[in-house]
């Protein structure tokens, strides 16, 4: 298993929100691995498995590039490295 983030990106629903994001993660060259999304009553979220072992970008410059991304369409995203999730569970 590669290295992992969670990319999380929530807001009001409109076009062009996973086409934006991913094009972020496309540009660096992270793969991503599994994706969920969903739409209730006009909010729009969704939450990506993201494989950044190959990216050109590291975890900071791909997080800023992602938030940035996310404030020019009005959504936000939180980006964590997936050991947190790892580690969450061991607490």
């Amino acid at each position: 298993m590669g290295e992992m983030i969670v990319v999380t990106v929530v807001g009001a629903d409109k076009p062009g929100i996973v086409a934006a994001i991913s094009s972020v993660l496309a540009e660096a060259k992270a793969n991503i691995v599994d994706i969920s999304m969903t739409v209730l009553r006009g909010f729009f979220s969704m939450i990506m498995v993201v494989d950044i072992s190959e990216a050109t970008s590291d975890l900071f410059e791909l997080r800023d590039r992602l938030e940035e991304r996310g404030k020019e369409i009005g959504v936000r995203v939180m980006v964590l490295h997936g050991d947190v999730f790892r580690y969450m569970q061991k607490v």
